[in-house]
């Protein structure tokens, strides 16, 4: 489970590394090989292998003849990309990415349950203060009952 967040920096080749309380569990768990990929908020989505290949199975087990459907596998699927940890334990964010997402020097790497998500600092600052104050004015519905 990763979770918390840590402000990491992009080096000059663009390679992102990987914080050293995760790196002995990704090594152990997938031998370092992972899944980086676009996401719809604007941000990457940092898998292990063995968690990203049922949700590349499902995805394209879906009708590519819904245009939603079909924008979100070209998203998630056509954007995949294999890293691997080196020694040092980095991953080599791909340049396409690093534009998709906006990432160039100072980013955001956050734990989310099974992956990662990688941000841009600001626009994850961005996201938290957005994230304090519910937009529409009301709780969705899935909170109801929710207790800290």
């Amino acid at each position: 489970m990763f979770r918390g967040s840590a402000t990491l920096n992009l080096d000059s080749k663009g390679r992102l590394a990987v914080p050293t309380r995760h790196r002995d569990f990704l090594q152990s768990y997938c031998g370092g090989r992972l899944i980086l990929t676009a996401d719809p908020s604007k941000c990457l989505l940092l898998y292990p292998l063995p968690d990203w290949e049922p949700i590349e199975k499902k995805l394209n087990s879906l009708s590519s003849f819904n245009p939603q459907t079909r924008s979100l596998q070209r998203l998630l699927v056509g954007n995949a990309n294999d890293v691997e940890l080196d020694s040092a334990g980095r991953i080599l964010v791909p340049t396409s990415l690093r534009q998709f997402a906006g990432l160039e020097k100072s980013v955001v790497l956050a734990g989310q349950g099974n992956k990662f998500e990688v941000w841009d600092e600001e626009k994850w600052n961005q996201q938290n203060a957005e994230a304090l104050v519910f937009r529409d004015g009301g709780m969705p519905p899935e909170l109801e009952g929710f207790s800290l």
